[in-house]
């Protein structure tokens, strides 16, 4: 089998994650199928954030990530002419701490993300202008993931569809989100570790006009991010769309078992929301009427309860939320899936290097390849998915409702820094100078032991490629 041979990889996965490591592919001249379940690519019109060091992460992928964020109506979630940084505040929405102004809300604590530190956008948005990055012929539509065999004729992967088609790529990569087909094919249908489970929280979200938000919030609040937290319940918002609207969400603790593990969502009313903050501070309930009358409510699931116990076999693995699908509570589940589309990226070049170099075959160096991705990947990722669940827990306190336990409940928020820096100040050049000594061990480059095209790293990835990604 000659090096030379473009790799072909199908990546099982076409949202924001799987785009964007077609895209970052694409930019190192790879070869990139995707194939998509849905007859057009599509995400809800709600809101989302990503963290500067995602961002960058996405600018050493393919600088066309960050114009396509940006085209989509991207902007700093903190808006403050004497400050230029982004922060992340947190907000007693409960409580009435002056008896002469019902709408005071005190700030309880706050962290500086720097400049421009978080940048928010509507989902749906950001999608349509990561699809033009894309060209449209290495895409096909309506492509159900059913099964995936490894031919033992020559080591290559067999994709087989639901509609009775099929493809072959050398590798997958699955990044097909919380209900991922391939985790499932990974680890069995019997496996608790294919599903994700509740996680006995529920979303309300509302994309607010920002004349609307300003008239119940004021106009600093609305115009700036904040996380209003209270017993059993907290609802956090930031702007989005220019600031010509903000993304609001809602999250309610649930004691109930969710009925159906298949539909995640259920219609709801306005009035659930208004019952439910009731007693909280009159700018949430005011900001609340500005939420739909007929709402749908989304079970939150996640996969705590039964993390992956690898992220890879053999040919195929997971990345995203396919691999370690998070509760959205630190806003930063997408931005660690950046993070493995950059890891991938990083290794899929040295890939190609070892195959360029005859040093080893293909079914060798992507298997050497995903053992590093996993080795590098897992453990930050099923950290973050504990994680969000125990920040979550801190705005939730039943303390916050009882005067005399306030300082006990505003004693985790020195935790909740620190999480937040692990997450905002991840090193990720490390991590790719890591990647790549990592697979120099596995896949020594040829000419004297010299690790020629694996011993170095600056940042940037640049030996061409060629692979194929599956969208589901």
């Amino acid at each position: 089998m000659s090096g030379n041979t473009p790799i072909e990889i199908a990546i099982v996965g076409g949202g924001i994650i799987g785009l964007s490591l077609a895209a970052g592919l694409i930019k190192q001249n790879v070869k990139v199928k995707v194939y998509e379940q849905a007859q057009g690519f599509r995400e809800i019109g709600a809101g989302m954030a990503f963290t500067a060091n995602a961002i960058r992460c996405m600018g050493l992928m393919n600088p066309d990530i960050v114009s396509a964020l940006r085209s989509g109506g991207s902007v700093a979630t903190s808006l403050d002419k004497n400050d230029p940084n982004d922060y992340l505040r947190w907000i007693d929405g409960y409580n009435q701490r002056r008896k002469d102004d019902p709408s005071y809300q005190q700030i309880l604590f706050k962290i500086n993300a720097g400049y421009k530190g978080f940048e928010g956008t509507r989902r749906d948005q950001f999608l349509e202008a990561l699809v033009k990055v894309i060209p449209q012929e290495i895409v096909e539509l309506r492509k159900r993931l059913d099964t995936i065999e490894e031919k033992e004729s020559d080591g290559r992967v067999r994709l087989n569809f639901t509609d009775g088609t099929f493809a072959e790529a050398d590798a997958v990569i699955g990044c097909d989100g919380i209900k991922s087909r391939v985790r499932e094919l990974m680890f069995g249908s019997e496996n608790p570790a294919s599903h994700p489970h509740y996680t006995h929280k529920v979303a309300y979200r509302a994309l607010v006009p920002m004349d609307k938000a300003i008239q119940a919030l004021g106009e600093y609040k609305a115009r700036n991010q904040h996380n209003h937290v209270g017993p059993n319940a907290h609802l956090i918002h930031y702007p989005v769309a220019n600031q010509t609207m903000i993304n609001a969400t809602a999250f309610l603790s649930d004691p109930n078992e969710w009925p159906d593990d298949k539909v995640t969502t259920a219609p709801a009313v306005r009035k659930d929301l208004e019952h439910a903050f009731a007693d909280w501070n009159p700018c949430l309930t005011a900001l609340i009427q500005y939420f739909p009358e007929k709402l749908e409510k989304w079970a939150v699931f996640d996969t705590w309860d039964y993390p992956a116990p690898f992220f890879n076999k053999g040919a195929v693995c997971l990345a995203g939320d396919a691999a370690h699908a998070s509760s959205p509570h630190h806003g930063a589940g997408a931005c660690c899936g950046i993070e493995d589309a950059l890891c991938l990226v990083t290794l899929m070049t040295q890939v190609n290097a070892s195959l360029r170099e005859g040093c080893s075959t293909k079914k060798e160096a992507l298997g050497s390849a995903f053992e590093v991705y996993d080795a590098m990947r897992r453990t930050r990722g099923q950290w973050l998915v504990n994680s969000s669940r125990r920040v979550c827990d801190f705005y939730h306190q039943p303390e916050w409702a009882h005067e005399q336990k306030w300082i006990k409940a505003e004693t985790c928020f020195e935790e909740l820094k620190d999480r937040s820096l692990k997450i905002w100040h991840f090193d990720y050049d490390t991590m790719m100078k890591d990647t790549v000594k990592e697979y120099a061990k596995k896949v020594p480059a040829k000419k004297g032991g010299q690790e020629v095209a694996n011993g170095k790293t600056n940042g940037n990835v640049v030996v061409p490629l060629a692979v194929a990604v599956a969208a589901n």
